[in-house]
């Protein structure tokens, strides 16, 4: 399975995206295009989950990239039916690596009026004392992940139909969810009372479907209709679309990096374009930390519009200082320490003739354990660069994410053990600085900056107030930051 990022561990990864068609013919092949859109989410696998009147429920779960197993056409002629269901997965919760396909989303259960399948991006803070209880009361679980809890509690549930059913399990469940679910004729999607991550609804021809994300809408020739709300649960049959509240009302907490890192630029997210939030927080990090210096250089690709943003407010030229290459794949030569070391030049390389002798500003999306950092900045120097300054399109990353992003544990994370001016030692460069938490809200649209005692998103991963507690990491002995 090749690499998302010539540095795997070195970076952030959402765990997942959903997408989800119902109401036109071979809903798969759709499905299929959504999750390609989607597959910045989640690299590691996919699985899609059809219903067709003849055939019944078909499914098919695959290691690897959407592009190199559901474009075959003897496997997509599997999944016949108006209806289907796809998910790709990065791990978060669960088995990591190419190990277990029974992991890999989406779930199915049959049940006494029927079968259904769930995929699910989030994550579940309750999930091992929910799978304790069920594994005691006889459910036999086929998987290790924690979206398997929501299908077991669906089956013991006592409600009359399965929609209800999910409402009934979803209530037990603590964390974060966007759900798209199917039975034979539904299509269900749900988010969590905070609404931590997205899920937004389509209209295609005389069909309906529901995304992690607008972007994988625009693949598929769709209509973005609107966003599903934080606690709102859609049943969509051939009649149209039915909304339900199921959870007490609750005051929204939208993840916030989903605007600074994970989401695809071309996506909308609260009526807000992705692209021109990071670009204005390149325009705030411009004011907040100003350098004197000859080029803008993003660290491709993610921190490219935050470098733009800086460009035009601060007048330094912007340059393309790191080239990408487009084509890595998987790798061909063994992995020894030499070629892992290596690893950052397959994919990145610095434009010499550009560089040599300029003072360079850097702007890349986060810094989470500081490798890449490092040896991004080496590149630098090495190319001839007289002055190295980092400038990062988020707050330092200090705390761990228990809500479907892949962390690590929080002694790894730099900013968790080291003040700004220690990092930038660390990291051995000119200057280090990190938009302000204020200045990443007004960014998203926050004139305000953030309400200390409401924040309007979840930012946990940087200022360890987490919205809901992660009560399974609580019993492993996770410290919660103390009441200043």
């Amino acid at each position: 399975m090749p690499p998302a990022h010539p540095f795997d561990d070195d970076k952030l990864h959402e765990e997942c995206g959903i997408f989800g068609v119902v109401g036109v013919t071979d809903a798969a092949n759709f499905v299929a295009l959504g999750l390609h859109a989607l597959q910045h989410r989640g690299q590691e696998a996919g699985g899609i989950v059809s219903h067709d009147a003849e055939q019944g429920f078909n499914s098919a779960r695959r290691f690897g990239y959407v592009r190199d197993n559901f474009t075959s056409q003897s496997l997509m002629k599997t999944l016949p039916g108006p209806l289907a269901i796809g998910h790709v997965r990065y791990s978060t919760a669960g088995s990591k690596g190419p190990t277990q396909i029974r992991d890999v989303q989406p779930f199915f259960g049959e049940f006494s009026m029927g079968g259904a399948a769930i995929a699910h991006n989030g994550n579940i803070t309750n999930a091992d004392a929910l799978r304790r209880e069920l594994i005691e009361r006889g459910s036999i679980f086929q998987s290790s992940s924690d979206s398997e809890c929501i299908i077991h509690l669906m089956a013991r549930s006592l409600q009359r139909n399965i929609p209800e059913r999910m409402e009934d399990a979803l209530r037990r469940v603590e964390g974060a969810f966007s759900v798209v679910a199917m039975t034979r004729t539904k299509l269900i999607g749900v988010r969590d009372p905070l609404g931590v991550r997205p899920l937004v609804l389509g209209k295609i021809g005389d069909g309906w479907c529901l995304s992690s994300e607008t972007c994988a809408l625009d693949i598929i020739g769709a209509e973005f209709v609107r966003e599903i709300d934080p606690g709102e649960m859609v049943v969509i049959t051939a009649d149209g679309v039915e909304s339900v509240r199921p959870f007490r009302p609750r005051k929204p907490r939208f993840c916030i990096f989903e605007h600074v890192y994970f989401s695809r630029p071309d996506s909308i997210l609260g009526g807000r374009s992705v692209y021109e939030t990071r670009r204005q927080i390149g325009v705030e990090l411009a004011r907040e930390a100003p350098v004197d210096a000859d080029l803008v250089c993003p660290v491709p690709d993610s921190g490219t519009p935050a470098a733009i943003g800086f460009s035009q407010e601060s007048g330094i030229p912007y340059a393309m200082g790191i080239i990408r290459n487009q084509y890595m794949g998987r790798t061909f030569i063994e992995p020894t320490e030499q070629i892992r070391n290596m690893g950052v030049r397959l994919k990145l390389n610095v434009n010499r003739a550009l560089i040599k002798g300029k003072r360079v500003i850097l702007v890349d999306d986060s810094v989470v354990r500081g490798t890449t950092s490092r040896k991004i900045k080496e590149m630098i120097l090495d190319a001839g660069a007289a002055e190295v300054h980092f400038r990062i399109a988020s707050p330092p990353t200090a705390w761990p994410c228990f809500y479907g992003v892949d962390t690590p544990q929080r002694e790894k994370l730099l900013a968790a053990t080291m003040s700004e001016d220690e990092m930038r030692d660390h990291l051995q460069v000119d200057s280090l600085r990190f938009i302000s938490l204020d200045g990443l809200y007004r960014a998203v649209g926050e004139d305000k900056g953030r309400n200390p005692s409401q924040p309007q998103y979840c930012d946990a991963c940087f200022s360890g107030e987490y919205p809901v507690e992660p009560s399974d990491m609580i019993e492993k002995g996770f410290r919660l930051k103390a009441a200043e």
